[in-house]
Parts: C-alpha cells; sequence; structure tokens
C-alpha cells in the first residue's frame, strides 16, 4: 500500500512525548499515529454499529424517566 504524506501540526508536549515513545518502542512516529488513527476510527465504527442497533428502541425523555424513577421510589 503507498503511503500519502501529510503534515500534522503537534502540540510541543505531544511532539516530545510521541519522540520518546517512538525511541522507546522503535516504532516511528508515523508508525504510532498511523495506529492511533485506526484505533479511533474502528472505535467510531463500533459506536455507529452500536447506533443502529438500537435505532429502533424506543425515545425515553429525561423528565419521563425522572417521573418513573420517582413513581418507583428509586428517587
Amino acid at each position: 500500500m503507498e503511503s500519502k504524506r501529510a503534515t500534522v501540526y503537534f502540540d510541543p508536549d505531544l511532539h516530545q512525548a510521541l519522540r520518546l515513545k517512538s525511541v522507546a518502542t522503535n516504532h516511528s512516529i508515523s508508525d504510532l499515529v498511523n495506529q492511533a488513527v485506526r484505533y479511533a476510527l474502528a472505535e467510531d465504527a463500533d459506536d455507529f454499529e452500536a447506533f443502529q442497533l438500537r435505532e429502533n428502541e424506543p425515545l425515553l425523555q429525561f423528565d419521563d424517566f425522572l417521573k418513573e424513577l420517582k413513581s418507583s421510589g428509586n428517587l
């Protein structure tokens, strides 16, 4: 797979942490950033899947839920 180049600006402390982790793990900063972005995108995909599984659930308004808690003695 061909890599694409992008310019990314990091907070100085974050950049230093990446440099130190790069040395400690023997991975390039690019590898670390690619791994982090893949992880974040995978989390997003999991979230969207969970939303789709729950899209047919009935909506419950907050105030109705509070009334239900109070009437059941849980509040």
